[in-house]
């Protein structure tokens, strides 16, 4: 009966310890971006030739991470380049001349989630440039691959955000079809950051379309083609 008792306390020992809780590592933080700063042209590179510069990107340090991730994508080529990184501070040789975004993400321990930072813009100074095109137009609605239901008029809603670093931009070329995204829809005038434009359609299309974005001085960069299929 004794060695009963020890066997079942023994017993109920290791239930208690199976049932707590084991604790979870808390997930990091956000990164805070500090440089290049957002939507400004970066002056700051360190011109390595003709072609490119190296650009220190900084960022704060986050809570709980261990690692960082560098994501920067050329807004152009839509390229995408990602470094790995133990500090919050890496030097990247890129081209010059050419808008780029950049976001960080925080990597915290084995089994939890990695946080992202927003990304940011700047444009990389270029040798003798005195203005630059615009920041490509950024797609809102409707997204990509996304199903959309025309109103009783057979109309749909574009919307797209645009940015300029010279604050001279001036109008918008909104192309629309259905095969491609060449064909020119119409020009409107730039009015506000954020644009949106009623276009007609037909029930049951796949339609392709872009923003061609178009500064005082004739500069410009496209957002890249888009689809979207009517309902």
């Amino acid at each position: 009966m004794k060695n009963y008792k020890h066997f079942t306390g023994f017993i109920l020992v290791l239930l208690l310890v199976h049932c707590q809780k084991t604790e979870l590592p808390a997930d990091p933080g956000v990164a805070n971006l500090i440089s290049p700063v957002d939507k400004e042209t970066c002056l700051d590179g360190v011109s390595i030739n003709d072609t490119q510069s190296n650009v220190n990107f900084v960022w704060g340090t986050a809570t709980g991470a261990l690692s960082y991730e560098l994501e920067i994508a050329n807004l152009l080529t839509q390229s995408t380049q990602l470094f790995s990184s133990d500090t919050n501070e890496l030097s990247i040789a890129l081209s010059k001349a050419e808008p780029y975004s950049w976001s960080v993400r925080s990597i915290g321990e084995t089994g939890t989630t990695p946080s992202v930072s927003d990304p940011w813009k700047f444009y990389l100074a270029g040798d003798a440039v005195v203005n630059y095109a615009p920041f490509p137009a950024e797609l809102i609605t409707p997204r990509s691959g996304a199903n959309t239901t025309p109103d009783i008029n057979n109309l749909v809603i574009l919307r797209w955000t645009a940015d300029d670093v010279d604050d001279d931009l001036n109008r918008f070329e909104v192309y629309l079809d259905t095969t491609d995204g060449t064909t020119l829809n119409q020009e409107i005038a730039y009015q506000a950051q954020e644009t949106q434009l009623e276009v007609e359609v037909e029930n049951n299309t796949v339609y392709y379309w872009k923003i061609v974005a178009i500064d005082l001085n004739g500069n410009q960069s496209s957002s890249g083609v888009y689809t979207f299929r009517t309902n």
